[in-house]
């Protein structure tokens, strides 16, 4: 993954995990697996941990140990009331940006000639 889209995804990230957590809770390795599924394919495990505490600190998600059949119990994250109005947010601003942004762009196919 080249730098711009790394620093791209950096921004964006939070609400693409909470996007998924409002599909369904899940544990950390779920949730890098899901990532990948959905062409993130470059996602750090340790990235996706690391924005699972901010997100947990930030208190939008109430988190559950369960059990694990191997190891330790497996921390669930679940998308909160506070959450969801998180990702609402997201995805306006995301519409913002997406609209404003194909306005300025000047190299779609139906544009260039």
């Amino acid at each position: 993954m080249g730098k711009q889209m790394t620093e791209m995804l950096k921004g964006t990230l939070e609400g693409i995990v909470l996007a998924l957590l409002a599909e369904q809770p899940a544990y950390g390795y779920e949730i890098t697996t899901r990532l990948r599924e959905h062409g993130f394919t470059d996602t750090a495990e340790g990235t996706v941990y690391a924005l699972l505490v901010r997100i947990e600190q930030k208190k939008l998600v109430d988190v559950e140990k369960v059990p694990s059949e191997k190891g330790p119990p497996r921390k669930v994250y679940t998308l909160n009331a506070q959450g969801r109005h998180e990702l609402e947010e997201f995805w306006t601003t995301w519409d913002f940006l997406r609209t404003h942004i194909e306005r300025l762009n000047t190299h779609t196919p139906d544009k260039e000639n």
